[in-house]
């Protein structure tokens, strides 16, 4: 039976994907003369920025970062909301008392912005960010971290992301994955993981509960 659901944020939760496709895009041409194509500018979120930094010129990922970060914070708050059906899903878990948490690859105080400016932060038990651990996604250490911090084990939890590294990370951390077909990333590089389940809706999520014996 499940005891606890953990979501991604971003592209899970929120939808910031053109915020963060138009601010890779804008700090790419400023500091690098390049122009990418969206599916190279979103490839890799999930990551943590510096590292999706990197793999776009690791001598000035730093500098990247900077320019990023200055175009994304000034536009953030205008931008952000939630997925549809997704405050429908939150809900119905909240009024069956199943404890939730986020785990992102972003910084926390904007992760809890975003949630905040959604209307969702309330419904979050834990919220684990890139600062709290050594490791990321595709690793499992984050998902770990917010099982320990709601005291419930692997095999009772289950990870809900739109990205080959949530699946990867919940898979790692032996726990049910739920692939997010709702955000960007395609069905093929998500099933290439090898997901539990797929949802098409925040709300498929409720009958994927079921399964595991709680009626919601």
């Amino acid at each position: 039976m499940i005891e606890a659901v953990l979501f991604d944020l971003d592209g899970t939760l929120i939808d910031t994907i053109d915020l963060i496709a138009d601010s890779f895009d804008y700090a790419i041409n400023k500091v690098l003369g390049k122009k990418l194509p969206r599916e190279t500018l979103i490839a890799n979120i999930g990551r943590p920025l510096i590292e999706q930094m990197r793999l776009f010129s690791e001598v000035k990922s730093e500098e990247l970062l900077e320019v990023y970060n200055e175009h994304n914070l000034a536009r953030h708050d205008a931008a952000v909301k939630p997925y549809p059906e997704v405050d429908e899903l939150l809900s119905a878990l909240r009024a069956s008392h199943v404890p939730m948490a986020v785990v992102t690859s972003k910084k926390k105080a904007l992760a809890r912005r975003g949630l905040s400016l959604c209307g969702l932060e309330s419904y979050m038990d834990a919220v684990v960010a890139v600062e709290d651990t050594v490791t990321h996604k595709p690793e499992p250490e984050p998902v770990v971290l917010a099982l320990r911090l709601l005291g419930v084990a692997p095999e009772r939890a289950l990870f809900i992301g739109d990205s080959p590294y949530d699946i990867l990370a919940g898979n790692r951390a032996d726990v049910a994955t739920v692939a997010a077909f709702w955000g960007p990333f395609s069905r093929e590089s998500l099933l290439a993981e090898k997901p539990t389940y797929v949802a098409e809706t925040p709300l498929v999520v409720l009958t994927l509960t079921s399964l595991f014996g709680r009626i919601l």
